[in-house]
C-alpha cells in the first residue's frame, strides 16, 4: 500500500467501525443485546480464523498462546462486548463511539499502575482526569437538557472501556507465538460461548425477530465492521503500526454521529461534542509522544507510550 492508500484504508476502517455504533442501536429491534454479541462473535471468528489459516499462519495455541486467548476472550470478546452492546442498547452511536474512544487513556492509566514501562507524568496524570471529566460530562445530564445520553448507558459502556483497557495491558505481560488474527479468532471462539451463557443467565430471549432494519443491521456488524474491518485492521496494523492505527478510535465518532444522524434521526448534542474534545485533549496528553514519534520522518523507539 502507498501512503494514500494507507490513508483510504485507515478512513475506511474508521467508517466501517464508526458506524458499527448506530448498527448496534438499531438491531436491538430484532435480537437482544448480549445474544447479538454472541452470534456476532460466533460468525466472525469462524472467519477470521479461516483467514488466518489463509494466510499460512500457525493456529494451534501453545501454553503462552492459551494464556493470551483466555485474557483477550473472557476480558475483550465476552465482558468488554458484553458491556459494551448492552450500554450501546440505551444510546445513540455517536456517544457510544466517544466513551469508548477513552480506551487508550484507561489503558495508560493501567500501564502506569501494573507495567514498568510507564511513568506517571505529569501530562499523562492530567491526561487520564480529563478522560475521565469528558466521560462525566456525557454521563451527568445538564440542567433542564432532554437530550442528554442514558447515564445508565454512559455507565455500561465507561466500565467495557475499562475493561477492555486492563485486558490489553494484561496482555502486554504474555508473550504468544501465534499471529494477530489467530490470536484474535480463537478468542471470538472463547468469548462467544461465554456470551451465549451470559445471555441465558440474564434472562433474554432466544427468539430473534426478523425485521428488515434488524436484519440489515445484524449483517453490518458481522459481514461489513466485523469481517471486512477485522480483516483491514490486520493489514493497517502491519503497515501502519499501533499507535496510528489506534487513532481510528478518534475518527470513528465523527462517523457514527453522521450515521446515526441520516439513518437513525439521532442528534448531536453540545454534550456529546464537549465530551468528546475533552476526551480528545486527554488522549493527546497521554500520548503525545508516540503520536510525535509515529509522526517523525524516522520515528524513535518508544517504551510504555
Amino acid at each position: 500500500m502507498t501512503r494514500h492508500e494507507n490513508a483510504l484504508g485507515f478512513l475506511a476502517l474508521a467508517a466501517l467501525w464508526g458506524a458499527s455504533y448506530p448498527a448496534i442501536t438499531a438491531a436491538k429491534a430484532g435480537v437482544d443485546p448480549l445474544l447479538m454479541a454472541a452470534l456476532r462473535f460466533d460468525a466472525i471468528g469462524v472467519v477470521v480464523l479461516a483467514y488466518a489459516v489463509a494466510r499460512g499462519q500457525r493456529i494451534r495455541p501453545t501454553a503462552a498462546d492459551a494464556r493470551a486467548v483466555l485474557v483477550g476472550g473472557i476480558g475483550i470478546v465476552a465482558v468488554h462486548n458484553g458491556l459494551l452492546f448492552l450500554g450501546q442498547a440505551r444510546v445513540s452511536g455517536a456517544v457510544g463511539a466517544v466513551v469508548l474512544a477513552t480506551v487508550p487513556i484507561w489503558s495508560v492509566a493501567f500501564a502506569v499502575a501494573f507495567l514498568d514501562t510507564a511513568r506517571p507524568t505529569p501530562a499523562r496524570v492530567l491526561g487520564i482526569l480529563l478522560g475521565a471529566v469528558g466521560v462525566a460530562v456525557l454521563a451527568v445530564p445538564a440542567p433542564g437538557a432532554v437530550d442528554s445520553p442514558d447515564p445508565v448507558g454512559v455507565a455500561l459502556l465507561t466500565a467495557s472501556a475499562i475493561v477492555f483497557a486492563l485486558a490489553a495491558v494484561g496482555l502486554r505481560r504474555e508473550t504468544p507465538r501465534l499471529g494477530v488474527a489467530a490470536r484474535q479468532g480463537w478468542m471470538m471462539l472463547l468469548g462467544g460461548p461465554v456470551l451465549h451463557a451470559a445471555s441465558l443467565l440474564a434472562g433474554e430471549t432466544q427468539a430473534i425477530v426478523v425485521t428488515t432494519e434488524a436484519a440489515v443491521a445484524f449483517a453490518y456488524l458481522v459481514l461489513a465492521a466485523g469481517v471486512v474491518g477485522y480483516l483491514l485492521y490486520f493489514e493497517l496494523l502491519d503497515r501502519l503500526g499501533p499507535v496510528e492505527i489506534n487513532l481510528v478510535g478518534y475518527v470513528a465518532p465523527v462517523f457514527a454521529a453522521l450515521v446515526g444522524w441520516l439513518l437513525l434521526d439521532d442528534a448531536i448534542s453540545v454534550q456529546t461534542i464537549v465530551g468528546f474534545t475533552v476526551i480528545v485533549v486527554g488522549f493527546a496528553l497521554v500520548k503525545r509522544a508516540a503520536i510525535r514519534n509515529a509522526l517523525a520522518d524516522d520515528p524513535p523507539p518508544t517504551t510504555g507510550d
